[in-house]
């Protein structure tokens, strides 16, 4: 079944591009500013950072989906690349579906560095005093330093003695040294005394960050579809549509001539029941079988998109 390997390859250029870790650092450079911007409030600050640190894991979520789409689909159509794949007798529908699963990889392990990133910062939390154990948190900046410098130095010698891609390496190492750096942070509280790891974690957190990446997940499949036929800038903006439209189709739905606008709100995911942050921030609980009819929802949404993907790359010369 060449679905799998299809995938495999789709995951590799898409990590190799350079746009995958621009995209990365600059998420990373935004999640830890917000530490700092959230501050400046009248309220509690730290709901603020929630908010915030969920807004950018979506944000830069769209934009990867939309650059990765482009990167592995698109551009191979427009270079006339995928007649290697397609004169083989390799069904079209599985060429859609495996770079599908490699750019959904690739935005997975993206995500997830992010992802634990952000919880790094609501750790360290915003500043809540001038008392120095209430302005720095000491375990997460002395082994965020060391994931950061240990990431950039191992991809660089990589780059370097083997030529491995910089991005590639970069996307991959600094994965899995957040992971470590976060796995220790969680065992050491702030005035460095062992703790045990779930002491600082909230596991509506973990549920708001699982909400988030399905809709990252269903955004990624429209990207994909509109890549069939669109090039890179119409696929951005379509992607980019779809995500603000989503977050604005209960609105639509209230309008007061709801004939006009409830068509294409039926149209558009609704992005906004992905949204978990107006009921972390307000201390509402989301329960498990709620993230699980979320669930159900984006693989009903993935597969729309995808069985559109495959109709429109079924009939697309790409000869």
């Amino acid at each position: 079944m060449p679905t799998f390997p299809i995938a495999a390859n789709a995951f590799r250029e898409a990590i190799r591009q350079p746009v995958h870790a621009v995209l990365i650092v600059a998420g990373l450079l935004a999640l830890l500013l917000n530490v700092n911007v959230a501050a400046y409030t009248l309220e509690d600050d730290n709901k603020l950072l929630v908010d915030m640190g969920l807004s950018t894991l979506l944000l830069v979520g769209m934009l990867l989906a939309a650059f990765t789409a482009t990167a592995t689909l698109a551009r191979e159509i427009e270079t006339k690349t995928v007649l290697v794949v397609v004169s083989k007798p390799v069904p079209r529908w599985e060429l859609v579906v495996g770079k599908f699963l490699g750019v959904a990889a690739a935005i997975g392990l993206a995500y997830w560095l992010l992802a634990v990133t952000f919880l790094i910062t609501v750790r360290h939390r915003v500043q809540t005093s001038v008392r120095v154990e209430d302005t720095y948190d000491g375990p997460v900046l002395a082994f965020g330093v060391v994931a950061v410098v240990l990431a950039l130095a191992i991809s660089a010698a990589a780059n370097y003695l083997y030529r491995r891609p910089f991005p590639a390496t970069f996307s991959v190492v600094a994965a899995g040294a957040a992971t470590a750096a976060w796995l220790l942070i969680s065992c050491v509280s702030r005035s460095w005394r062992l703790q045990h790891p779930a002491t600082d974690q909230d596991p509506q957190l973990v549920i708001g960050l699982a909400m988030v990446f399905l809709a990252v997940l269903v955004l990624t499949a429209v990207a994909v579809a509109a890549s069939t036929r669109l090039g890179r800038l119409a696929t951005l903006l379509v992607a980019s549509g779809t995500f603000l439209l989503g977050l604005v189709g209960e609105y639509l739905l209230s309008l007061a001539d709801a004939r006009l606008t409830a068509p294409l709100a039926a149209v558009v995911p609704n992005l906004q029941l992905f949204w978990p942050a107006d009921a972390l921030t307000q201390g509402h609980a989301i329960p498990l079988w709620h993230l699980g009819w979320l669930a159900a929802y984006a693989a009903a949404l993935i597969t729309v998109a995808l069985s559109l993907a495959v109709l429109l790359f079924q009939s697309r010369d790409v000869g």
